[in-house]
């Protein structure tokens, strides 16, 4: 499967994901939604501060130019906050997940779908 299909399939896909993304570690993006114009200064912000919880939460996240703030990290994964959207992070040994939701799309259910394909991806030496 390409990494397009993930993003179009396993994440947007979903119903859960309103857009999505796959990073390389070195923060180039693989694949992304159509819609999703996160660009390769907020791309490689994203790769160089996932590992580094407290550099994430004390910065935040930016994508489509708005700032978000993260709520949760851990060094794999982080959830981010702007008002009523947000994303999950999922970091697998060789790329980045991001997941982007915006209402009506639940926060848990983003997580969710994220996280999971982060399993699958980390299942296949990802």
């Amino acid at each position: 499967m390409s990494w397009q299909a993930y993003v179009d399939t396993n994440m947007v896909g979903t119903g859960h994901v309103s857009k999505g993304a796959i990073l390389g570690l070195d923060g180039t993006v693989w694949a992304k939604s159509p819609d999703f114009n996160i660009s390769a200064p907020e791309a490689q912000h994203i790769a160089q501060n996932i590992s580094n919880p407290g550099a994430l939460q004390g910065s935040g996240a930016r994508v489509e130019e708005e700032k978000h703030f993260c709520v949760r990290a851990d060094g794999s994964f982080a959830y981010t906050k702007k008002g009523d959207s947000g994303m999950c992070i999922v970091k697998c040994k060789q790329c980045i997940l991001v997941g982007l939701y915006n209402p009506p799309v639940q926060p848990g259910l983003c997580n969710i779908a994220v996280e999971k394909l982060g399993d699958y991806l980390k299942d296949c030496g990802y």
